[in-house]
């Protein structure tokens, strides 16, 4: 087939791009993607009460989708766009198709691949941070929550981190895939936001059952296994140091979580199917700043360490600590996140290997990304020693960040709607926020009513039979 004359095969496969590179960056984000949806909303609208899986579920669902819009809107160009302020990109569209199609600023591919892959590093942010406010905060304050965040708080720190022009980048950070980015940011906001949005209804903080376990550990299973992508990924491109980042990241996940069960066993008598899960989590989320610039055997030390911390501060500290005690968080988002994000970025200064810090960030300054333990042992240890003072400021930059503007946007929207469900609303759940039920199972030969149109339908063939009063079950 010939083509037409203005159109050339160049175009688009061009000489600069590594079709190895695009495909596996592209599949690695759509593995991030899947963590999120579905992992998180699987994970979310299984491991709440049933009268909340819905509004959980959901508000995951619509997290992701307007981060998207967002992201490609203006956010994109504000996180790793030209310096508008030393910790701010200029706002601009990412629409354009020349600039899409054009070489990315890191890698060899397309701008394109680079909005998609960070794309959904921004959405599962926000759907992190909806973790701590499950069960209780009011779903229109949510949907005003999300932009506004994304926008004056996020943007912030991915380019004062992850931009070559922001502050934190040339001072020499490391943070390989988001450990302070993303799981400090959403650890610390989440906990900041339900302080904002108070508790739950006091029945539901004395009990709140998982209402499916084995759907729990399908959402988690989706979360374990995407975050090849969001490790493997961070390289930009199909390279041995990806492939160590992906090894290490699946060897110190495991280490957490038997730490975790060991843990639960030794002090509770029974390993727990949700201490598995947290210790999942703990795991993936401090080796994440790590992942591709240390050795297996400090993932190992890592895992340790992320299975046994988060697990005191949440099993111990969390009933002794009166801020603790008094902010709700369902999901324990600042124990699995913000702890296990700090931890993750102070041991990342510790066990940082040179070389590899070399071949992430293709520099060859030996003052910068230099582990402790190796300055130490090369006896250069005022640079290693340097190293985890710019992890430490990093940290407080981003801990601070995040609780001042977090409480300026829940004050903001406080004005508009209130942030927490009223008193009735909590009572019921589901039914009263979106006129829809999470479980509607029937015996054969009844007739059920959906509580928002009053209609019933026939279980045999969901045929429409008539109106009868909210919530009614008719035997035929």
């Amino acid at each position: 087939m010939e083509l037409p004359s203005n159109l050339s095969p160049d175009e688009a496969s061009p000489e600069w791009m590594n079709k190895g590179d695009n495909a596996w960056q592209l599949t690695a984000a759509t593995l991030v993607g899947l963590q999120s949806i579905p992992g998180l909303v699987i994970l979310y609208g299984s491991m709440v009460k049933k009268k909340w899986a819905i509004n959980s579920a959901f508000m995951a669902f619509y997290a992701f989708a307007m981060v998207l819009v967002c992201w490609v809107g203006w956010g994109f160009r504000m996180s790793f766009g030209d310096k508008l302020v030393f910790f701010l990109g200029k706002p601009a569209v990412a629409l354009d198709e020349k600039f899409l199609l054009g070489r990315a600023f890191l890698g060899y591919f397309p701008t394109a691949t680079m909005v998609f892959f960070q794309s959904v590093f921004a959405a599962i942010t926000l759907v992190l941070i909806a973790g701590a406010l499950l069960g209780r905060m009011n779903f229109r304050a949510w949907i005003l929550f999300v932009p506004l965040w994304f926008t004056f708080s996020y943007t912030i720190a991915a380019f004062s981190i992850w931009c070559p022009e922001g502050w934190l980048a040339k001072l020499g950070v490391i943070d390989f895939a988001g450990g302070f980015v993303i799981h400090l940011s959403a650890g610390v906001s989440g906990f900041t936001a339900a302080f904002w949005v108070g508790p739950r209804a006091q029945k539901d903080r004395d009990s709140f059952p998982p209402n499916n376990i084995i759907l729990m550990l399908a959402g988690a299973g989706l979360l374990w296994m995407g975050w090849s992508g969001f490790n493997g990924g961070a390289t930009f491109s199909a390279s041995t140091v990806s492939a160590l980042a992906v090894l290490n990241t699946h060897v110190c996940t495991a280490t957490s979580l038997l730490t975790w069960l060991l843990l639960d066993s030794f002090f509770f008598g029974k390993p727990s199917v949700l201490g598995a899960i947290q210790g999942m989590i703990t795991g993936l989320v401090c080796i994440t700043p790590a992942s591709g610039v240390v050795q297996c055997w400090a993932a190992i030390l890592m895992g340790i360490i992320s299975g046994s911390v988060p697990w005191y501060t949440m099993m111990v500290l969390q009933k002794k600590v009166k801020l603790l005690k008094l902010v709700d968080d369902p999901m324990a988002i600042f124990h699995t996140h913000a702890i296990a994000g700090a931890l993750g970025g102070i041991l990342t200064g510790f066990f940082a290997v040179p070389k590899l810090c070399r071949l992430f960030y293709m520099v060859p300054d030996w003052e910068k990304y230099l582990g402790l333990a190796y300055g130490l042992q090369n006896g250069r240890t005022s640079a290693g020693f340097k190293q985890m003072g710019i992890q430490l400021a990093a940290m407080l930059f981003v801990i601070v960040l995040n609780i001042v503007m977090t409480s300026i946007i829940c004050w903001f929207i406080r004005l508009i709607v209130p942030l927490r469900l009223s008193d009735e609303e909590l009572e019921i759940g589901d039914d009263t926020v979106h006129g829809e039920q999470a479980f509607a199972l029937w015996h054969d030969g009844e007739r059920f009513v959906t509580s928002k149109h009053n209609k019933v339908y026939d279980t045999d063939d969901f045929s429409y039979v008539g109106s009868k009063s909210m919530g009614e079950v008719q035997m035929v």
